[in-house]
C-alpha cells in the first residue's frame, strides 16, 4: 500500500552524536556499567573528531560522504555512531550483543520492538524511525519505505547535502520483494536518477525468475485442501510441515490459517516473535501441536537447501512417528529451491514422505530487479549479496553490474566525469587567458600559410550551405539575454568559456546553450564532437580535391560554396565540393560537406562509409599519430606520373568496387598473399576478392583460404586445382633461384609450421599424410623444414584425418607418416608427439595429471575467442563435444604482434607446467596458461588442444595403434627405398610392432622406449630392454576358459601347470635399488600406504643377495585367530586405502 503524501509539519531533526552522549550519560546513572564505555564516547565527550573509516570498510554498507553505516555491525567501531538495521534477520544484525553501547540503531518500529525484546540490546541504543516521514539525521535526510521482505524490513532513502544547494541521494534497498505499488510511493518518486542504489542481488541471476508470491501461496493451500480431502476419513493422518525463518513467511502461514480454517502450530520461540509482532491474541498460531495439523518447523529441519535441496527424510520420519502421524508433507518456501528447467514446483518424494520446493521468495527474483533499476534509473548499481561485493571493483560485483547495463543513467555518469575537467579548467583560467593572445596570433599566421589554393576566406555568408548564421546566432543571444538573468547568465558563460578554446565567441557561447538546455557539460561534449567531425571532414575534402584533376573554382557544376564555420575566429572558410566527378583512379565522389555545427545527424546524411585516407598534409608539418591511424592501412595508388591519389575504401558489399579496383587497393597484401600460398599470377583476382572480404586484413584472409580448400578461384582464372602434381612442395622452393628464394624467406621470417612453407592449401597437405607409405616423402610432405621444431599443426591434421577413418590398417598408416616426417625433421619431437598422440603427459605410474575440469577449459575459452558461456553452452548442448565446441567459437582477429605458432614440444612442456600448478592462485595460472595456447591455435589446433586439456582426445588411436605406427615409421626411415616396402616386408613390419607393443607392456615407459626404438631402428627387440623396479608391469590379458576341457583343447597335449586362485588382490611387489619396497595393484596404481604389514613381511623375508626384484603376487586376508582361515576378496577391499602422504600404522589395521 503506497505512502500517503507526508504533511507539511516541521521535519524531525536529530543529532546522532548528542543521542550517543545522552544514551551512555543515561545508562551510566541508571546502573553501573559493566563494559567501559568505547573509545567513541570519550573523543565525542571531548568534542574530539571520530577516527577516520578504515580504508578496507566494506562500501556496500557504507553511504558515502557520511558515517551512516547499514547492516553492517560486524564491522562497527569507533569510526561511526549512527547504525541502520534494515530488519531483523540474522545475517544483517550479526555482531549485535546485549551490551551493545558502540552507536544508535536506527531503524522501523517492529524491527525496534524485536532487537530490544528478542535480543535485549538496551532500549536507549535503538531508535524507531516512522515510515513514509523525513527524518533530517546529521543534516542528512533520511526517509523509510516498506521492502516487502519481513515485518520490520524497510528501504531506507538518503539526501545528503554535498555543497550548497546539491544534494546527493542514495537507496539502500537492505532486503525486499519488488511490488508495482513501490512505484506509487510518494518518497521512491523524489529518488529518481538518484547517485546510485545498494541493491539485493540476492537472486541477480537470469535463472531465477521465479513466479509471485501470490501463485506459490495459492500452491501451498491447494496442495493442502487436496490432500486433507484424499485423507479425511482417517484422523489425524497426514501432518503439513511449513519451513520458516525466526521471522518471515508470515504471509503464508496467514494464508493458510485464513482459506483452510485452521490453525498454526508454532514453538514457544516462534510465538514469542509473533507476540512482538501483534499475531500472538489472534488466534491463528498455537503451542498445543494437538489443535492443527500444520505445524511450522526450522529452515533446515526439512533439508539443506544449498548449494542445492537435499532432503533430510530422516528427521521427517522422526517428527511423523513423536507426533502420532502417518504421512508427512513438507513445504519449502525458497527461490533458492527454484529450477528452471523443471516444473515451477518441485517435489521429492520418498515412501510417506513429500517435499514441496515452493519458490516463494521475499527477496526480488532477476526481472524484478531490473525492473526495480529500470525504475529509479540510478547513475550506478551497488550490490549488497554477492561474493566479493565488499569490493566495489571485485569480479564478481562487476558481473553483477553488467546485468543493469543500459538500465542506469549512462549520460548523468558521463557528465560526473567531464566535470573533472571543467573543474581543472577553471584552475588554469587566468594562465590560459595570458597566453592566448600569443597563441592565437601564432596560429592564427600558420594557419594562414597551411591553406590549399582552392580554399579562400569570405566575409559573406551564403544561407544555403552555411554552417551558422551570423545573423541567426545575434538574433537568438539577443532573446537569451533578455529571458535569462544577467547575473547567472554570466556565471554559465564563465563556465563554459573555461572549458572551450579561447577564440569562441559570445554569441557562439550563447547558441551553445541554448540547444543544450543550458546544460555546461552536453555544450562542451557536444562542441568538441561537432569539431572533431568538421575538422575530419575538412581534410578528407582538402585531400581529395588537392590530389584529383586540377578544378577551376568558377566551374558551378563542379564547386559549391560550403557555410561560414564556426570554429574559425576569423572568418569563413569556402571549400571546394565534388559533385558526380570520377578520378582517373575511379574515386568514389564525396558528398557535399556541411559544418556539424547546425547539421542534424539523421539516416540520410549520416556517413556511412569509413574513409582511409594518405592525407598531403602530413609532410607539411608535425602531427601526432593518432590510434585510429596507427591501425589503418594506409593506400596508395601511384600514376604513370608518379601523382599521388587517395582510395577510397569500400564495404565488402559495395556492388561498385570491382576486381580491379581491389586489386589496386589491396596491392601489396595480395602480392604478400600469392607469396604466402605459392600462387601465380592466375591467383591475383581470387586473392583481391578474399582480401576485399576481410578489409586487407591477410591472417584472416589465410583462413578462409585454407578452410575452402577446393573453392572456385575465378570464373575467367586458372584454378587452383588440388591435385599432387600442380602442387610445389617446400622442395621445389630450394630448387628456385637464390633471388626467389630469398625474396620469399624475407616475406614469411621464421614463421615455423605455417602453411606458408607446406602445402598450397590445407586439403593437400593432409592428404600428404594420408597416402600410402610407399608414397610418402617424411621431409617433402611435411610442413615445416629440416632444422626447424615440428609444429603442432602437424599433429592437429593428422588427428583430424584419423578422426574421421574408421580403418584401422589406413589410421596406423596416417600416423605411421606422421611419425616419418618428425624422425626425418625433428627427432627430438617424437617422444612429446607419441605421448599427445595417446593423450598422456607422463607414464601412468608417476599419476602426472593435468586436474583441469570443463569450467576451467570452458572459462579460458571465453576469454580466448571472446564469446560468453551461455553460447558455449548452447554449442555443447548441440553439438556434445567441447572441441567442436572450441573449434566453431574460434576467432581470427588481427593482433598487434600475432603469437608464434605452436610447436609440438611447446605444447608438451606447458601441458607438464600446468599439471604442477598447485596452491592458491593455481586455478587463475592454469587459466592463463591455457589462454595463451588457445590464443596461438591455427586451423584445426584448437579443436585437439581442448581435447586433450579434457583428456578426451577421440581420436581412436590407443597406446596399441601408436606404438606400431612409430615401430613403422623407424623401419621405413631406417630403409633407404621404401618402394614396396609395404607388401614385401609385411611381416617383418608386423613382427617389429609387436616387439614394440610387448615391450612396452614390460617396460611401460615412453621415457625409455622410445629413445631405446630411435637408437636401435630395425634391430629393435623386447630383450634389448629390462624389467626396471619401480615401473609396473602392464597385465597380460588371459584367455578366458569355460572348463577343464577348453583349457586342454587349448594346449593340444602340452604339458603345464595349474595354479590355485586366491580371492585376494592383485600385487607387484618391488623391492628397490635403495632397499625401498612398493606395491603396485594390478592397474599400476601405487597402494604401497595400504599394506604396511605387507612391506615389514617382505623386508623381513629378502636376503642380503636379494638386492633388487619384481614379485607377482596376489595378497590374501588371513583370520589369524581362527586357525589362519583365509578371508575373502570384499573383507580385504574394507581396509582403509591410505594416501600418498599419509601412511595407515599397522596397529589400527583390522583385516
Amino acid at each position: 500500500m503506497a505512502t500517503p503524501q507526508p504533511s507539511s509539519t516541521k521535519t524531525r531533526k536529530l543529532n546522532s552524536t548528542h543521542l550517543f552522549l545522552n544514551s551512555h550519560k543515561s545508562i551510566s546513572q541508571q546502573q553501573p556499567p559493566q563494559t567501559p564505555p568505547p573509545l567513541s564516547f570519550s573523543l565525542l565527550s571531548n568534542n574530539s573528531p571520530l577516527p577516520p573509516i578504515p580504508s578496507d570498510f566494506p562500501q556496500s554498507k557504507l553511504i558515502p560522504k557520511t558515517r551512516f553505516i547499514v547492516d553492517g555491525f560486524r564491522h562497527s567501531g569507533d569510526h561511526s555512531v549512527s547504525y541502520f538495521l534494515s530488519h531483523f534477520h540474522s545475517d544483517h544484525y550479526t555482531g549485535l550483543t546485549p551490551s551493545w553501547c558502540k552507536g544508535i540503531i536506527f531503524c522501523s518500529d517492529i524491527t525496534a520492538r524485536l532487537l530490544v525484546e528478542i535480543l535485549k540490546i538496551p532500549s536507549l541504543f535503538v531508535l524507531p524511525l516512522p515510515l513514509g516521514e523525513p527524518v533530517l539525521i546529521d543534516g542528512c535526510e533520511v526517509v523509510l519505505v516498506d521492502a516487502n521482505h519481513c515485518p520490520g524490513a524497510v528501504q531506507f532513502l538518503f539526501k545528503n547535502a554535498v555543497v550548497a544547494g546539491k544534494f546527493e541521494r542514495y537507496v539502500h534497498t537492505g532486503d525486499f520483494r519488488f511490488s508495482k505499488s513501490m512505484k506509487l510511493e510518494y518518497a521512491m518518486s523524489e529518488f529518481l536518477c538518484a547517485d546510485a542504489i545498494f541493491l539485493d542481488t540476492t537472486y541477480c541471476n537470469p535463472k531465477f525468475v521465479f513466479p509471485s508470491q501470490e501463485e506459490s501461496v495459492d500452491y501451498i493451500v491447494n496442495v493442502i485442501e487436496r490432500i486433507g480431502v484424499e485423507n479425511q476419513a482417517s484422523a489425524k493422518s497426514v501432518l503439513f510441515l511449513v519451513a520458516t525463518y525466526v521471522i518471515g513467511k508470515e504471509r503464508i502461514l496467514l494464508e493458510i490459517s485464513r482459506r483452510c480454517k485452521c490453525k498454526i502450530h508454532v514453538d514457544g520461540r516462534k510465538m514469542a516473535v509473533l507476540q512482538v509482532l501483534g499475531y500472538g491474541e489472534s488466534g491463528v498460531f498455537t503451542e498445543d501441536e494437538s489443535e492443527s495439523d500444520v505445524h511450522v518447523v526450522g529452515w533446515s529441519v526439512l533439508g539443506e537447501t544449498w548449494p542445492y535441496f537435499r532432503p533430510n527424510f530422516v528427521k521427517m520420519k522422526e517428527i511423523m512417528i513423536e507426533r502420532g502421524y502417518s504421512k508427512v508433507v513438507g513445504f519449502v518456501p525458497t527461490g533458492w529451491t527454484y529450477e528452471v528447467k523443471r516444473t515451477k514446483f518441485a517435489v521429492r518424494a520418498k515412501d510417506s514422505f513429500e517435499i514441496h520446493l515452493v519458490p516463494y521468495s521475499e527477496h526480488s527474483n532477476y526481472d524484478e530487479l531490473r525492473e526495480y533499476v529500470k525504475f529509479l534509473k540510478p547513475k550506478r548499481v551497488i550490490p549488497t549479496v554477492g561474493l566479493d561485493v565488499e569490493k566495489l571493483d571485485g569480479k564478481h560485483a562487476y558481473k553483477m553490474k553488467k546485468h543493469f547495463a543500459g538500465l542506469v543513467d549512462e549520460m548523468a555518469n558521463k557528465q560526473d566525469f567531464l566535470m573533472g575537467f571543467h573543474q581543472g579548467c577553471r584552475e588554469t583560467n587566468e594562465k590560459v587567458e595570458n597566453d592566448a593572445g600569443i597563441v592565437l596570433n601564432k596560429g592564427l599566421d600558420q594557419e594562414q600559410e597551411l591553406r590549399s589554393p582552392e580554399m579562400k576566406v569570405i566575409e559573406n555568408t551564403d544561407q544555403g550551405h552555411f554552417l551558422d548564421s551570423s545573423s541567426n546566432l545575434q538574433e537568438r543571444g539577443s532573446q537569451d539575454l533578455t529571458v535569462l538573468d544577467d547575473e547567472e547568465t554570466e556565471e554559465i558563460m564563465q563556465q563554459l568559456r573555461d572549458c572551450l578554446p579561447i577564440w569562441v565567441t559570445r554569441t557562439q557561447l550563447l547558441d551553445l546553450l541554448s540547444s543544450s538546455g543550458r546544460n555546461v557539460v552536453e555544450a562542451v561534449s557536444n562542441f568538441f564532437e561537432r569539431e572533431t567531425e568538421f575538422h575530419e571532414q575538412v581534410i578528407a575534402c582538402t585531400t581529395s580535391v588537392s590530389t584529383s584533376q586540377p578544378i577551376s573554382l568558377n566551374d558551378s557544376a563542379l564547386v559549391s560554396k560550403l557555410g561560414s564555420v564556426n570554429s574559425s575566429p576569423h572568418g569563413s572558410v569556402e571549400l571546394p565540393r565534388i559533385e558526380d566527378h570520377k578520378s582517373p583512379n575511379k574515386m568514389h565522389s564525396i558528398k557535399s560537406i556541411v559544418s556539424p555545427g547546425k547539421r542534424k545527424k539523421t539516416p540520410e546524411n549520416k556517413p556511412n562509409k569509413k574513409v582511409k585516407i594518405n592525407s598531403i598534409l602530413e609532410s607539411s608539418g608535425s602531427k601526432q599519430s593518432t590510434i585510429t591511424r596507427f591501425f589503418g592501412k594506409l593506400v596508395t595508388n601511384v600514376s604513370q606520373g608518379d601523382e599521388v591519389g587517395t582510395t577510397f575504401e569500400q564495404g565488402p558489399d559495395d556492388k561498385n568496387l570491382l576486381p580491379s579496383d581491389a586489386i589496386k587497393l589491396y596491392r601489396d597484401e595480395i602480392d604478400q598473399f600469392i607469396q604466402i600460398i605459392n600462387g601465380s599470377e592466375s591467383s591475383r583476382s581470387y586473392a583481391a576478392t578474399i582480401l576485399e572480404k576481410t578489409r586487407g586484413d591477410i591472417n584472416m584472409a589465410l583462413d578462409i583460404y585454407y578452410s575452402n580448400p577446393e573453392v572456385d578461384r575465378g570464373e575467367s582464372e586458372e584454378k587452383l586445382v588440388v591435385c599432387r602434381k600442380s602442387v610445389q612442395p617446400p622442395c621445389c622452393i630450394r630448387n628456385c633461384s637464390s633471388g626467389q628464394e630469398e625474396q620469399v624467406s624475407d616475406k614469411l621470417g621464421h614463421m615455423v609450421g605455417l602453411s606458408v612453407q607446406g602445402p598450397v592449401t590445407e586439403s593437400v597437405t593432409t592428404n600428404f599424410v594420408s597416402l600410402p607409405p610407399e608414397k610418402y616423402s617424411p621431409i617433402e610432405h611435411a610442413c615445416w623444414t629440416d632444422g626447424q621444431p615440428a609444429p603442432y599443426i602437424h599433429l592437429a591434421r593428422t588427428f583430424d584425418l584419423v578422426e574421421g577413418e574408421k580403418g584401422k590398417i589406413k589410421v596406423t598408416y596416417m600416423l605411421c607418416n606422421m611419425f616419418r616426417s618428425l624422425l626425418a625433421l625433428s627427432p627430438e619431437d617424437v617422444l612429446p608427439a607419441v605421448y599427445l598422440c595417446t593423450n598422456k603427459i607422463a607414464a601412468d605410474h608417476e599419476k602426472m595429471e593435468l586436474n583441469i575440469g570443463g569450467s576451467l577449459v570452458t572459462a579460458a575459452l571465453e576469454e580466448a575467442c571472446g564469446t560468453n558461456r551461455s553460447k558455449i553452452r548452447d554449442l555443447y548442448n548441440s553439438l556434445g563435444d567441447l572441441g567442436d565446441v572450441a573449434q566453431l567459437c574460434r576467432q581470427t582477429q588481427t593482433l598487434l604482434a600475432p603469437p608464434s605458432p605452436l610447436l609440438i614440444k611447446d605444447v608438451f612442456s606447458m601441458l607438464r607446467k600446468i599439471s604442477v600448478q598447485t596452491g592458491s592462485g593455481s586455478t587463475v595460472r592454469k587459466k592463463s596458461l591455457i589462454g595463451n595456447l588457445m590464443r596461438s591455435c591455427r586451423e584445426k589446433e584448437i579443436k585437439f588442444l581442448v581435447r586433450t586439456l579434457i583428456r578426451n582426445l577421440r581420436i581412436g588411436a590407443m597406446m596399441k595403434t601408436v606404438l606400431p605406427a612409430l615401430a613403422q615409421a623407424v623401419f621405413m626411415n631406417s630403409s633407404p627405398n621404401c618402394e614396396g616396402i609395404v607388401n614385401n616386408l609385411k611381416e617383418k613390419l608386423q613382427c617389429l610392432s609387436a616387439t614394440v607393443v610387448e615391450a612396452y607392456y614390460i617396460l611401460p615407459n615412453l621415457d625409455l622406449l622410445v629413445p631405446s626404438l630411435m637408437s636401435e631402428g630395425i634391430g629393435f627387440s623386447s630383450s634389448t630392454l629390462s624389467m626396471v623396479p619401480g615401473i609396473p608391469i602392464k597385465p597380460m590379458l588371459a584367455k578366458i576358459s569355460n572348463g577343464v576341457r577348453q583349457a586342454l583343447k587349448f594346449f593340444q597335449n602340452k604339458a603345464f601347470t595349474c595354479e590355485y586362485k586366491y580371492d585376494g588382490q592383485r600385487a607387484q611387489i618391488h623391492k628397490l635399488v635403495d632397499g625401498s619396497v612398493s606395491v603396485f595393484s594390478r592397474k599400476g596404481d601405487e597402494t604401497t600406504s595400504r599394506f604396511p604389514d605387507l612391506v615389514n613381511t617382505i623386508k623381513e623375508s629378502c636376503k642380503p643377495a636379494a638386492v633388487t626384484f619384481i614379485l607377482d603376487a596376489e595378497v590374501v586376508a588371513i583370520d589369524r585367530k581362527n586357525g589362519c582361515k583365509l578371508m575373502s576378496f570384499q573383507e580385504l577391499s574394507s581396509r582403509d586405502r591410505g594416501s600418498k602422504y599419509s601412511l595407515i600404522t599397522i596397529d589400527s589395521i583390522k583385516v
